[in-house]
């Protein structure tokens, strides 16, 4: 009953998430249709949207960390990635209160907002009332496990803490972010947001970790930008229209993380700016 089960263990995230579970002391057992090229904990080949297979990954863990599924639009038909998502997300649920674990904490993510902005946002910085907004079945399949996460959590008074992911980077990705910034358009679909695996790790374990009860949803983004101009001016050029909801001060994420800080004590460690040797 000390096993906490991390399911999408082979994933971009995931790999963040297994690594920092371990340095923080935990068990893990790692759960993935593939297996990782290294890892420090053992991994369980299966797929979850089958029922059967979800039981057998989760029974008997005391955690659940979800983050298996279709990753983002656009990878496959949009049906196969609402359909595909929603089996797996109700398998492993439905696992996890007949096995009685503690607590669950699973991947939302930003793209229920209102991403990508093709509708500029109704204002910014957008914070979790800027919900629900889902513009592809990706967002949509996230949209209604959040419904299901909050009606598991009502009838079976498991916690479920969801996290609306922004884009997930690794510290070799920031090498791009250069490239970002002589256009302020290429990444206007997402508000200029992003976040680093091994904070979107830290989310993960504090969801497990505080006394935060029945369902909760939570945006977890870095505290800054990837452009090297202020959020302001840019929201100004390109979406000129959008009011400010309050004062943005320089770099600061458009991605509100205020409820994450204030419920679970979210702090992020890592910015583009310290790898690269920019000053924030």
């Amino acid at each position: 009953m000390d096993t906490t089960v991390i399911t999408g263990s082979s994933g971009k995230a995931g790999r963040s998430v297994v690594r920092h579970f371990i340095d923080h002391g935990y068990k893990v057992l790692g759960v993935d249709r593939v297996r990782p090229e290294r890892s420090d904990a053992p991994t369980l080949l299966a797929d979850l949207t089958n029922p059967h297979e979800a039981w057998e990954a989760i029974k008997g863990a005391r955690y659940v960390v979800h983050l298996a599924n279709i990753p983002a639009p656009g990878i496959y038909a949009e049906s196969r990635t609402l359909l595909e998502n929603l089996s797996m997300n109700a398998a492993v649920f439905r696992a996890a209160a007949d096995a009685g674990v503690e607590r669950v904490s699973w991947a939302s993510s930003e793209t229920t907002l209102g991403l990508p902005f093709d509708t500029p946002p109704r204002f910014a910085p957008i914070d979790e009332t800027h919900y629900p907004y889902p513009e592809s079945s990706y967002a949509l399949s996230k949209v209604l496990t959040e419904t299901m996460a909050e009606q598991y959590a009502r009838t079976t008074g498991i916690p479920f803490m969801a996290f609306r992911l922004s884009n997930v980077m690794e510290p070799h990705d920031y090498a791009a972010f250069p490239s970002y910034w002589g256009d302020a358009g290429l990444r206007r679909w997402n508000l200029w947001g992003y976040i680093d695996a091994r904070d979107a790790a830290q989310a993960f374990r504090l969801g497990l970790e505080t006394q935060v009860g029945g369902a909760e949803a939570f945006i977890i983004a870095a505290e800054d930008t990837v452009m090297n101009r202020p959020s302001a001016e840019l929201l100004a050029e390109v979406f000129p229209k959008v009011p400010l909801a309050r004062p943005v001060d320089g770099f600061e994420t458009l991605l509100l993380i205020d409820k994450a800080r204030r419920m679970l004590g979210y702090r992020p460690e890592h910015t583009w700016r310290s790898e690269l040797g920019q000053s924030i």
